[in-house]
Parts: C-alpha cells; structure tokens; sequence
C-alpha cells in the first residue's frame, strides 16, 4: 500500500501525487482516509499536507474516529494543534461516545487532553459572550461605529465653542 510505504522525504510524497491518490479516499477497508494514518502515525507534517490538499478533517472511519481521535489516541499534540487549526470538530464523538479529549485522558495523554479541555472551553467563551458576524460585517459595523463616534465628538466639541463664544460676548 502506497500510504503505508510512504516516508516524509519530499520524494516519497511526490510518489503519492504521482500515483494519483486521492486526498479523502479510504485507504483500506476500515474507511480510513490518508490523514486518519498520518494522526494515528502522529506524522504531522503528512498530516499538514494532507490537510493543505483538502482532506476532510471530520471524517469518521468505521469505529466513528475522525483524525482528531487517532491524534488524540497516540499523544500527538501537533497532530491534534494542526486539526484544531483547520477547524477540526473537537466535540465529536466515536461509536462509543468518546470525544478526542476522552481518549487522550483514558490513555494518559494529559497534555493533549488539557489542550482539548482548552480549545473547548475558549470556543465556548466565543459563542456565549458575542454572537457570530461575518468578517464583512464586523468591519462595517467597525466603520460605521467608528463615523458614529466621530460625530458626536464633533458634535460636542461643536456644542462647547458655541457657548464659549457665547460667553465671550
């Protein structure tokens, strides 16, 4: 099998691409993608270009492991710092209910399910404390906060020499 021969060596991974494998095609009859070997092989840098190629980060094989799982059962804290990057879902669970973070903590990875345990909670900050906007959104309701602002201090300081020159005569 192509995948399992392959070595990180610029050479080897030009062999793939040669041989014309596919990104999100399962490799073997456990429906596990290219980027499933690579976090279970905590390769991060076939997982980083896996990942650069499209490959579908929350693809579950047949134990209902995505990436993040496989990463997460080998201790591979750049395996699992690339799919959180790449927006893998932390919250999904395997056949048996287990998310990434259980399984690094039932394996003894701590580090890794402290990670998790953080991503989660940071992302849970996120959507309680503001609600979601586009990127084009927030920059015009920036603007357009920022001309608001603009003209009320223009506003005021045209208020304040009013009645000085008021004042004055």
């Amino acid at each position: 099998m192509l995948l399992l021969d392959c070595n990180t060596e610029p050479a080897g991974l030009t062999h793939l691409l040669e041989e014309g494998t596919e990104v999100n095609i399962a490799a073997d009859a456990f429906v596990q993608s290219p980027a499933h070997l690579a976090a279970h092989g905590g390769n991060a840098f076939f997982l980083l270009w896996q990942l650069q190629t499209g490959a579908n980060v929350n693809e579950q094989d047949w134990l209902g492991e995505a990436p993040i799982h496989k990463a997460a059962k080998v201790g591979s804290l750049e395996c699992l710092a690339l799919l959180v990057a790449s927006h893998a879902s932390i919250d999904l669970r395997n056949k048996n209910g287990q998310t990434a973070e259980d399984l690094a903590l039932a394996l003894g990875f701590l580090d890794c399910a402290h990670f998790l345990m953080t991503v989660k909670q940071i992302k849970n900050r996120k959507t309680v404390a503001q609600p979601c906007y586009s990127l084009n959104s927030n920059e015009e309701n920036l603007s357009s906060n920022a001309a608001t602002r603009q003209k009320r201090a223009w506003a005021i300081n045209r208020s304040i020499s009013k009645k000085r020159m008021r004042s004055n005569v």
